[in-house]
């Protein structure tokens, strides 16, 4: 059985085919990459996967439900979660305070019980604080709650902005090129950080250019070339698919 389902999906950009007739399944508890060189789909992909793009055609099921047309609120409340290749942290608040706003999804209070600070929603906020502390502590980052999170070096933004992610409590967690920007001891955190978000049960799709980072972590890869699908398979197999070979392993990466 499939968390997410990815059927026939196609976009096209005025004259420009970004994705064309791509179809593969995410089953719950791997960790499955997308990979492919520059201007194969995978950005295009990604926002269709995570309901930020409609497709043309075809059809994104997460746990059996169609989610294009849904707002991104909608689709966090459903279980998915999503990070973006440009750390988006909010400025002037603190690491906690940030991974706080992907908690609050799983909280009741709206903005008017929230003005009128009644006693049930103060033991919520409470509550939200110890959990996204958790979620923090869980991931090795939590002396960093009480820092303005624009302050950490780049690499420590990354680790709280996955906390973030995570603390929505997402059954699918969607990592857009976690590794940008990292250093190799840094990527090299990063992937056990993502190897320990999927051993604690959640499920990861990753876009990623660093090779290593993919070959060592994913238990599935897809691979992608001018929109389309040329490979989904283990890593190994990938490794010795020569239609990848050559078109995408011995080009430069984008």
């Amino acid at each position: 059985m499939s968390l997410l389902e990815v059927k026939n999906i196609s976009k096209r950009f005025g004259g420009l085919q970004a994705v064309k007739d791509v179809s593969f399944s995410v089953r719950p508890g791997m960790i499955k990459a997308v990979i492919g060189p520059n201007g194969a789909g995978k950005t295009t992909l990604f926002n269709l996967v995570s309901g930020f793009l409609s497709p043309d055609e075809g059809t994104v099921l997460f746990r059996d439900r169609p989610i294009h047309g849904w707002s991104t609120h909608e689709v966090a409340g459903l279980g998915l979660s999503r990070t973006f290749q440009h750390i988006k942290l909010f400025s002037h608040m603190t690491a906690l305070e940030n991974v706080m706003v992907g908690r609050h999804i799983r909280g009741r209070a709206g903005f008017v019980a929230g003005m009128l600070n009644l006693p049930w929603t103060q033991r919520e906020e409470r509550e939200l604080r110890y959990r996204s502390l958790e979620t923090m502590e869980f991931l090795g980052i939590a002396r960093f709650a009480g820092i303005e999170a624009t302050s950490l070096s780049y690499g420590q933004q990354r680790s709280v902005e996955l906390a973030r992610a995570l603390a929505a409590e997402p059954a699918l967690l969607l990592l857009d090129e976690p590794a940008a920007g990292l250093n190799m001891r840094e990527t090299v955190d990063m992937a056990g950080l993502i190897a320990k978000v999927r051993d604690l049960g959640v499920t990861v799709l990753i876009v990623e250019h660093d090779m290593q980072l993919v070959m060592n972590i994913s238990d599935e890869i897809v691979v992608l070339s001018y929109g389309e699908k040329i490979a989904d398979d283990l890593p190994l197999a990938v490794q010795k698919d020569p239609h990848v070979i050559r078109v995408y392993l011995g080009e430069e990466e984008c």
